[in-house]
């Protein structure tokens, strides 16, 4: 693999995005470098073309088996272990969706539905702030919902689906 300009551009700014979404940068590049990388790379390849530790590697490819984005590989003939991204891209969106729902919304849903429950109880909370909890749990129940109802969609029809963005933004404005 090398690093050509334009490779480590993207590397370098799928790290930036990656501290943007809650993510540390060098788990973000070494996902992005395995996306790109043709074949699959050893850990010590991939301290060489990132620059970064080799401890600072382990934890990060630990991480990233984890989530399900990366695996361990192994050539014929070849003792070590390589490590490959997965490499459709509508996969791994519907894996990040996944692993974002699993963090970040079903714990939101607990703590609203919990709120919910209490607000019912209590006799002190303006009924406005009760609404807007209310409200708040609505959404993330259907947006909850929305990612259930999509997730299992072939990637065809998914693809058809985003390419008809605007089509369906008419007709449901009908």
């Amino acid at each position: 693999m090398q690093m050509t300009p334009a490779v480590e551009k993207y590397v370098l700014h799928w790290g930036e995005m990656g501290t943007r979404w809650g993510t540390n940068r060098t788990v973000a590049q070494i996902q992005a470098l395995l996306y790109l990388s043709p074949k699959p790379l050893r850990a010590d390849e991939i301290v060489e073309l990132l620059s970064v530790a080799r401890s600072n590697v382990s934890t990060s490819i630990r991480e990233l088996q984890s989530y399900g984005l990366v695996r361990m590989t192994h050539v014929l003939g070849d003792r070590r272990d390589y490590f490959e991204s997965l490499h459709d891209v509508w996969e791994l969106f519907r894996v990040i969706i996944e692993q974002r729902k699993q963090r970040e919304l079903n714990p939101t849903l607990a703590m609203l539905r919990g709120c919910v429950a209490e607000i019912d109880a209590e006799n002190n909370t303006d009924p406005v702030t009760k609404e807007r909890i209310r409200n708040m749990l609505a959404f993330v129940e259907t947006t909850s919902s929305w990612y259930e109802e999509i997730s299992d969609i072939p990637t065809s029809t998914l693809t058809k689906l985003m390419g008809l963005g605007k089509k369906i933004t008419k007709l449901v404005r009908k």
